[in-house]
């Protein structure tokens, strides 16, 4: 089965007092890639959540934030009224004593001064704890999901540029049975040109085969039509492809490549940069693939 390595998945709830929305999203990299954005309160948890990703995405370069929004009207954090009036009476005595111009917005003043706002230090609520986890694994969910979808559509991708192929390999067989015989006659025309030679024409035949036997492609036709084979049913297998199906592309760039080296035929080494354009674009694709 082809998944994308390319995904994104949100979900929200809301407990007690806090809205809470958590974002994923990943995109291709060779290996696992992870960032994460946590409120504090939720830091002790930050291993667990790791380890899920890792086992339920594998790889990819992914992002996860966890956002904490309050609903009500109760906050964690409050004025520290000692330590601001503490700063309004030394503003003011330094005021006085050299002469510098009181501030004209006392309250914008002294919010910025350190400690001025103070925030309680909270425990995390396991009932809080388990709302948020499930949506975390809402989240991991609706980014799978949409790696499937996106998954089918690299599928679709493939099938049709190795359906290309495979056409295009099938074109080849007029050629080479033109190019065999045109070989055969082009040496047989050059040897009659020269004049006062002879030469033993059963070894001339013999080396004639030996020649064309290395200019024979059907190895490379038949190991290109296998590695393709094998491309479709990595496809429909189980687990991660992504790196397999690379490799297999490799394969068949290699037997695409050896058919231009030897093909010796100008309408063959068009057909052999046809399918080299449709194997790049698999090779593209196939970065994407988990």
């Amino acid at each position: 089965m082809v998944l994308s390595m390319t995904g994104f998945g949100k979900a929200t709830c809301e407990v007690s007092n806090k809205k809470i929305t958590v974002e994923i999203k990943s995109l291709n990299s060779k290996q696992l890639d992870l960032s994460t954005r946590i409120p504090n309160i939720y830091k002790e948890k930050e291993i667990e959540l790791r380890n899920i990703i890792s086992q339920k995405l594998e790889r990819g370069k992914v992002d996860m934030c966890i956002f904490v929004e309050y609903v009500g009207k109760e906050t964690t954090a409050q004025l520290n009224l000692p330590i601001l009036e503490g700063y309004y009476t030394q503003i003011k005595e330094a005021s006085q004593k050299l002469g510098i111009p009181l501030p004209a917005d006392w309250f914008q003043t002294l919010l910025r001064m350190p400690d001025v706002l103070k925030s309680e230090i909270q425990e995390l609520d396991e009932t809080e704890w388990d709302a948020v986890k499930s949506t975390f694994l809402k989240a991991v969910d609706a980014l799978i999901s949409f790696r499937e979808k996106e998954g089918q559509s690299l599928k679709n991708v493939f099938d049709s540029k190795l359906a290309n192929i495979r056409t295009l390999l099938s074109t080849i067989d007029p050629y080479e049975k033109e190019r065999i015989e045109r070989i055969k006659n082009h040496i047989k025309e050059n040897l009659s040109n020269l004049q006062d030679i002879n030469y033993d024409k059963n070894r001339f035949e013999q080396e004639l085969i030996y020649y064309i036997e290395k200019l024979d492609v059907n190895e490379e036709k038949n190991r290109l039509a296998q590695h393709l084979l094998y491309f479709d049913e990595t496809m429909k297998a189980e687990g991660s492809s992504g790196k397999k199906l690379g490799f297999i592309a490799q394969e068949i760039g290699r037997e695409i490549n050896t058919l231009g080296s030897k093909s010796n035929h100008s309408e063959m080494q068009k057909i052999v940069v046809k399918m080299k354009d449709e194997l790049e674009q698999i090779k593209e694709q196939v970065l994407n693939v988990l």
